[in-house]
């Protein structure tokens, strides 16, 4: 008996397995870090849902106020670059006109970004200048003040 238990392979859990499967730490952290952002979706959309759903055990419920929940739903779909857009007063969407404002400030999918360039010996240098959106000027890229 003991002998056919050595020989058992131990069922491995999916962290395990993940580590195994992606040998960078970091690769591994933002792959957790994404079914951990997609948890958060998942329930939340779950939460806001039963508001609207009357289930036979519970009767008619009264409508909750969902509003943290909606809040933390649109911040975990922003976290995956889904973007609400709302209405002007004429009926039209203005997501593209927003999305257009947050790419020139330096927003990609609602996360800011710089992009850089590594030089040898390691120094980092910033592609293009980043230029404040109320004052149009230059931002030191070292002490993050106004050139």
């Amino acid at each position: 008996m003991p002998e056919s238990q050595a020989n058992e392979p131990k069922k491995k859990n999916p962290l395990q397995k993940l580590k195994e499967g992606v040998d960078d730490k970091e690769e591994q952290l933002v792959i957790l870090s994404t079914f951990v952002r997609l948890g958060v979706v998942v329930w939340s959309g779950f939460i806001i849902s039963l508001n609207y759903i009357t289930l036979p055990a519970f009767g008619e419920q009264p409508p909750k106020d969902i509003t943290f929940v909606a809040s933390v739903f649109t911040g975990a779909l922003a976290s995956f670059g889904v973007q609400a857009a709302s209405k002007k007063g004429d009926g039209t969407y203005k997501a593209d006109e927003e999305k257009k404002k947050a790419e020139a400030a330096g927003f990609s999918n609602g996360v800011p970004y710089t992009i850089i360039k590594v030089e040898t010996p390691i120094r980092l240098v910033p592609d293009k200048p980043r230029i404040d959106p109320i004052s149009g000027k230059e931002i030191d890229p070292q002490t993050g003040k106004l050139t």
